[in-house]
């Protein structure tokens, strides 16, 4: 088969199409023959050499994706060959195919296409497993998402009013404040012209968040705890602003509040099953009715996976970015 290989750390042109070793899955694997596979920031820093795929993970990048079931393993009841799904995996999605353990597959939404399906494992498993299991998200809440564009942001501002609670969200120009508005943001703040602590404080009667979800970590620490509610929780899913901060434990303290650092690729796939099982339960069916929707920004060629992280790398797109076969 082929696969998108990283020829070597560095830009988007290190990427390459080449002739790979064909998977072969394990008795709890499904193979997959991908149809489209979804871009996330965490395959920009794989491609840099900043973040390796986990121990036992395919080396070629992608964290999702969609397609049909070419075969599955011995042990792999609930799947067939032909079954059209998406996937949350380790790596290897920008392939002709993939391996995926069985707990980690999810079918295609009965309102979704099998290309679109792409853009939902991660956002949704991300999103579900930080907002709603170690955030605690109420109906009738306050969730403050960062990215509010991203195609985390759009999932999240999605579940949280599906979910009955309200959403305010950060985006950094008025297209992108204006779609996430239109996808049911109560309030989209411009993180360049506006200072979100104040916004979220005048909107929230002096009260705070009570979940934020945060992209951005060292650089927003200390204003994301002065966002915060009392008995708020910060979960801190990215460090795009870097790894290092000062913390005011006294805030902290005073707040009764909860910080909350996660990953999702490194997890035991153990884990990855429990959430996929999860978002399955609680988040599919808002899927299949066409409540929640992948926004997708655009759709580019698999053999152009470098132009695809070049587009990712701008940070112009709302939502996902998607190579297809």
């Amino acid at each position: 088969m082929r696969a998108v290989v990283i020829t070597e750390p560095g830009g988007p042109e290190v990427l390459e199409w080449l002739e790979v070793p064909d998977p072969e899955p394990g008795p709890r694997d499904v193979l997959i023959e991908v149809a489209a596979a979804g871009l996330n920031r965490a395959d920009l820093l794989q491609r840099q050499g900043l973040y390796p795929p986990p121990p036992g993970a395919p080396p070629y990048p992608g964290m999702e994706c969609s397609g049909r079931i070419a075969a599955v393993g011995t042990e792999v009841t609930e799947w067939k060959p032909g079954d059209e799904v998406c996937a949350l995996m380790a790596g290897g999605g920008y392939a002709e195919m993939v391996t995926v353990p069985a707990g980690q597959v999810l079918p295609v939404p009965d309102a979704l296409g099998v290309v679109d399906a792409a853009g939902l494992p991660e956002a949704t498993c991300t999103v579900y497993s930080n907002v709603f299991q170690v955030g605690g998200l109420a109906p009738g809440e306050t969730l403050l998402v960062h990215g509010g564009a991203s195609g985390i942001g759009t999932v999240a501002i999605q579940l949280a009013k599906a979910n009955g609670a309200r959403v305010i969200c950060t985006a950094g120009t008025a297209e992108k404040l204006a779609r996430c508005r239109a996808l049911g943001a109560d309030v989209a703040i411009s993180y360049r012209n506006e200072d979100f602590v104040e916004v979220v404080k005048d909107v929230t009667g002096g009260a705070g968040a009570d979940v934020i979800l945060d992209i951005m970590g060292a650089s927003y620490l200390s204003r994301n705890l002065s966002a915060l509610a009392t008995g708020g929780r910060l979960v801190i899913i990215g460090r795009q602003g870097g790894n290092r901060a000062e913390l005011d434990l006294g805030v902290l303290q005073g707040k009764r509040a909860s910080i909350h650092a996660t990953t999702l690729r490194s997890r035991p796939v153990a884990e990855k099953a429990a959430i996929v099982s999860a978002v399955r339960e609680n988040v599919w069916p808002l899927a299949a009715s066409g409540k929640l929707v992948p926004v997708i920004d655009q759709l580019v060629p698999m053999t152009s996976a470098a132009e695809a992280h070049r587009i990712l790398e701008a940070g112009d797109q709302t939502g996902k970015v998607l190579l297809v076969r």
